[in-house]
């Protein structure tokens, strides 16, 4: 019981400091993978500099930011990936109606193809995610990813060291839920490694001061030969 208290009152202080509107713009803006001086988020959130730090102080406290230094500058960025994946999951949140009512480009690209942190979401990010589970690479329980003995091979094919991923101290896949989407697309290690391997083929291409991502022409037909997924769906 007394567990059971100490949780309720510690989710109360987490729902707290997410609830009040510049730190949400800042873990909103953080889901953009990079990290971010006081100054860029003052100016995400369109508050002053002190105003921003003191909510930096707060995110610091709970754990839910960490700071590294770089010469002068102090850059923020997430304490740890599972934050990114609950900011990700509390948009779901949304009403349905709020999101799917005429959106401009910018916010069409967005629900398109975009980061999630380290790893692809949106339309095509799940896309993905659908075509690893029909092919069997993945295997779906509950909700939980699991990498079968055909995913593997597949994998190492596709250019991932699964060796390596195994090494790092966090889950090596796993499901994510899309906030546009609200269904899910491929988070962890090997989704973060997909991604990485699309950047660098130039399948796709990242936009400035957007997580929105360009599907090169190279990429539609790749992304058609691995993963069944046409640009027409779009």
């Amino acid at each position: 019981m007394n567990y059971a208290c100490n949780m309720e009152q510690h989710f109360k202080e987490v729902a707290a400091l997410v609830g009040d509107p510049t730190r949400a713009t800042v873990l909103w803006t953080l889901l953009d993978g990079k990290a971010f001086t006081a100054t860029e988020l003052a100016m995400a959130a369109d508050t002053t500099p002190q105003n921003m730090s003191m909510h930096l102080q707060k995110l610091l406290q709970a754990e839910l930011l960490m700071v590294e230094s770089q010469g002068r500058h102090k850059y923020y960025r997430f304490a740890r990936k599972e934050v990114a994946y609950a900011v990700e999951a509390l948009a779901t949140l949304v009403p349905v109606n709020a999101i799917s009512k005429k959106q401009p480009d910018s916010n069409t690209a967005i629900k398109y193809c975009r980061t999630c942190y380290d790893h692809l979401a949106g339309k095509t990010g799940v896309a993905i995610a659908d075509s690893l589970l029909q092919q069997k690479i993945l295997v779906q329980s509950e909700k939980a990813f699991t990498i079968s003995d055909k995913g593997n091979k597949w994998l190492k094919n596709f250019g991932v060291d699964m060796d390596a991923l195994s090494q790092q101290r966090r889950p090596i896949v796993r499901p994510c839920l899309d906030w546009s989407e609200r269904r899910y697309h491929v988070a962890g290690s090997v989704g973060s490694a997909l991604l990485d391997i699309m950047l660098a083929e130039d399948w796709l291409r990242r936009t400035k001061n957007s997580r929105a991502i360009i599907i090169t022409s190279k990429g539609q037909q790749q992304l058609y030969k691995h993963f069944k997924i046409s640009a027409a769906s779009r």
